[in-house]
């Protein structure tokens, strides 16, 4: 029963983790990368569909992406949607393809993306110990249930704990990874 909590607490803090590297993965460093895009979506023949099921996306140079458009019929529905995105970014319509330009950071804006990757870091460490805390609850339930003892509860602590503490650091070693690649652009 308790390999089971513990794996479920595992499991849950890992999510945490995935979905954090998910967000700062798709936050522009002036490098130009395809899943830049991820998360964009054009209204298709009636359901929303990701530009990249739309068009052919490469890495053109180290500061353009190039989008091949397969239906033209989408070409404005595309550079519209990509206007709009949070991203912040002016693409470029030359007959069916799409020309993305990344323009190099500035300081200002590499203050900026700081700001925005610590807030995310700090969000998911948060929901780490949420995590942490709904767990030892459990626990304490548990005890006073009679379903667990109070050695068998200390233990649990302790590695629920651990798994918090080794978590917590894979979110700083992003932060950091992530901090570098920003200030090496």
């Amino acid at each position: 029963m308790m390999d089971n909590f513990k794996k479920d607490i595992d499991i849950q803090m890992s999510t945490c983790i995935e979905v954090f590297k998910n967000q700062i993965s798709k936050i522009k460093t002036g490098r130009v990368s395809v899943s830049l895009l991820d998360g964009i979506f054009v209204e298709y023949y009636g359901r929303k569909t990701p530009i990249q099921e739309l068009s052919n996306i490469i890495v053109e140079n180290s500061h353009t992406l190039k989008l091949s458009i397969f239906d033209h019929v989408v070409t404005k529905m595309i550079e519209k949607a990509i206007s709009l995105s949070h991203l912040e970014l002016n693409p470029i319509v030359r007959g069916n393809d799409i020309r993305i330009i990344i323009p190099p950071l500035t300081e200002e804006k590499r203050k900026a993306i700081f700001k925005i990757i610590r807030k995310k870091a700090e969000e998911t460490r948060i929901s780490i110990r949420n995590i942490r805390r709904n767990a030892n609850d459990v626990l304490k339930k548990n005890i006073k249930d009679k379903i667990i003892n109070k050695d068998l509860e200390r233990c649990m602590n302790n590695e629920i704990q651990i798994l918090t503490d080794c978590y917590i650091k894979k979110i700083n070693d992003m932060l950091l990874d992530k901090e570098y690649e920003i200030m090496k652009v």
